[in-house]
């Protein structure tokens, strides 16, 4: 596929919704906006805000509590299990990527990176995300979400290495300058070819 060289960094974060797969979340949240007759936005707005007033992201709240928030908020109908699958089915790997990061595990050591919620422990189990990554970190288990820098000082710890020793790579701007203010290296995806370039600063290839 690609011949790669020694990278210039020991760790690769990645993000998994928008970087490793596509965006299920948003992508699901789009699909149950136009099910119940929503602007697609303004629901998911409402959505991502009720994951952390809810503490869901954190882990300090359960699916079934967001759920009910959820259709308290916006009066949207379904069961749980109808609303989740608009989203789980809708985190589908990047071929490309999961390529990539194959021949990187040579490389460096690589980790997951996500706010997610006990929706990547199930997809983790579906697509085997273990056999790839040393770690994957969930801010559902992590209760610390991308939104507070210190999370990025949490990981490097357990990964036992200095900020400039790593590389993150997110879809979220906001993340990347979080993780730069930390002292790590990022990218911020947002296609593949600019990605593959942006990567050329630390791996030649």
């Amino acid at each position: 596929m690609i011949g790669m060289k020694q990278l210039s960094v020991q760790v690769i974060f990645f993000d998994f919704g928008g970087v490793i797969a596509e965006e299920g979340y948003r992508n699901g949240l789009y699909a149950i906006a136009e099910d119940n007759g929503l602007d697609p936005k303004d629901f998911a707005y409402i959505a991502r805000a009720l994951l952390h007033t809810t503490g869901y992201i954190l882990g300090k709240s359960d699916e079934a509590f967001y759920w009910q928030a959820l259709r308290k908020q916006t009066g949207i109908q379904g069961s749980d299990q109808q609303l989740r699958q608009h989203i789980l089915t809708r985190f589908i790997l990047r071929g490309w990527m999961m390529d990539l990061i194959d021949e990187l595990k040579s490389k460096a050591r690589l980790a997951i990176l996500s706010d997610q919620t006990n929706w990547l422990d199930e997809l983790d189990v579906q697509y085997g995300l273990s056999r790839h990554f040393e770690h994957i970190f969930n801010s559902f288990h992590m209760r610390k979400s991308k939104n507070d820098a210190s999370l990025f000082d949490d990981v490097l710890k357990i990964m036992q290495i200095e900020p400039e020793a790593a590389l993150f790579v997110d879809d979220t701007l906001g993340h990347i300058q979080r993780a730069q203010g930390r002292g790590l290296h990022a990218i911020h995806f947002t296609d593949r070819f600019t990605f593959i370039e942006q990567l050329r600063i630390y791996c030649s290839f």
